[in-house]
Order: structure tokens, then sequence, then C-alpha cells
């Protein structure tokens, strides 16, 4: 099922096709379910550095991207910016407002120029409480979310800032096929800072402190984990972090 939608209040005039299957939630989503999803689909261009929501704002759609890449980032107290996760082509978010109606819970900003399609929350509470498909994955989605929020805070609570990176490109760390152990297409190092609440120069020397140990080794916009052992001990033990 394919969906054509124009951009709405966008500097791109083409009309988008959006093949609603190859959008994970809804993968294997029944035809006339599709229908329906698609009619109410709005579309936006964003540009990097463009914020797509704002925290306190209605939550009243779903959101979709459908290229590009975006950030969830809120506020400390004291105004520091803190990135929350990042979100790829094929990522939802604006859910929690949708089910309880309340504003949304923190800014979205684009990482670069970015497709988002929006569902209004009338056909996005339809598709959850009649699409059986759609509220497990929702379910999975949230439990997933509720782990990966109680590590991040466990992260934050670190108080060595090289610490925090190190645990951090450890969350990332993926095997890839063959066995080989890779952080694939890694955040900026200033990315990297808000999320960890350091500066970008303090990442820099993290990583290259990892660098020059050969525990990692840099291969185009990922970093290929030669000793993950010792990534993993770093996070526990100063020794990789005593030049900070």
């Amino acid at each position: 099922m394919t969906a054509p939608v124009a951009p709405e209040a966008s500097k791109r005039k083409q009309a988008i096709t959006v093949h609603l299957q190859n959008i994970p939630l809804l993968a294997g989503v029944n035809e006339e379910t599709l229908k329906q999803v698609g009619a109410a689909l709005k579309i936006r261009a964003f540009e990097r550095g463009d914020h797509v929501l704002h925290k306190g704002s209605p939550g009243d759609h779903l959101m979709f991207v459908l290229t590009g890449r975006l950030q969830a980032v809120d506020l400390t107290e004291d105004g520091r910016e803190v990135g929350l996760s990042f979100l790829s082509p094929g990522d939802y978010f604006g859910e929690l407002s949708i089910i309880d109606n309340l504003p949304r819970s923190a800014n979205v900003v684009a990482c670069a120029n970015s497709l988002v399609a929006s569902l209004p929350r009338v056909q996005a509470l339809e598709l959850f409480y009649h699409t059986p498909l759609v509220a497990e994955r929702l379910f999975m989605r949230m439990a997933s979310s509720i782990r990966s929020s109680a590590d991040y805070r466990t992260i934050l609570g670190i108080p060595n800032a090289f610490q925090r990176v190190f645990a951090l490109l450890n969350q990332f760390v993926k095997t890839a096929p063959g066995g080989l152990v890779v952080i694939e297409k890694m955040p900026t190092q200033q990315e990297i800072a808000i999320m960890v609440n350091t500066s970008r120069e303090t990442v820099s020397r993290a990583i290259q402190t990892l660098l020059q140990k050969g525990v990692v080794e840099k291969d185009l916009r990922r970093l290929i984990v030669r000793q993950p052992d010792e990534l993993s001990k770093a996070v526990i033990h100063k020794d990789l972090s005593a030049t900070e």
C-alpha cells in the first residue's frame, strides 16, 4: 500500500509517495487500515537544526520519520541541553501524548534534512485500539524505552565524563554479520556531548584515548571495536579516563 502525499508547508514541492508497509509499525497491517492511514497522513520537510516538536506543545499527532535523522532533546534546570535519543527512518514518536492527551515531554530537533509524516490523534488512537499487531509493537517499544531510560539515567549518574562517554559508546555496540563488533552511524561528537552532559572537546579526547589504546578503530561513519572487553572495562575502571 502506498500513499501519495504533498509536503505540507515545505520548500519541496514534488509529490512524495510513502510506502506504508516499509514503516515498521505498519508492516503487515491490512490494506483497508493502511488506506485510512495514508489518507490522513501529512508530510513536512525540516532542515537541519529545525525544531520538529516543542516541549509543552499539544500532542495531537503521531509522527513517523521518513528520511533524515532527529534527536529528542530536553533541558536541565540550569538550561543545559541533554540529548535523549536519536530517531532514524522508520521510527515513530509522540505516542505518549497520543495515549494520555498531555503535552509533549521533550523537544525534537532535526540533526539532518528530514521528512516527517504526521497522523492525527483520532486516526492514531483508532490504529492503536483496533489493530492488535500495532498495539503489540507499541507495547514492546514502550518496554524497550523504559529499559533504555533506566540505562541512560545510570550513565548520567557516572561522575567521570570520560567514563560517561565510554558507557554511551558501549550502548551503541552491535555485532555485524561475520562477527565484527561495530558502532554504526556514529553520532557526532557534539551530539554525544549533549547526551552525556559534557563538552565536545572532552568527547574528542575520550575517543582519541580509545583509538590510541587500540580499543577502537575508525572506519568512515562507524567505529570498529577491536577490544570489546576493554571498552566495557573502561566504563567501570578509571584506567583509560585518568587523563581527563
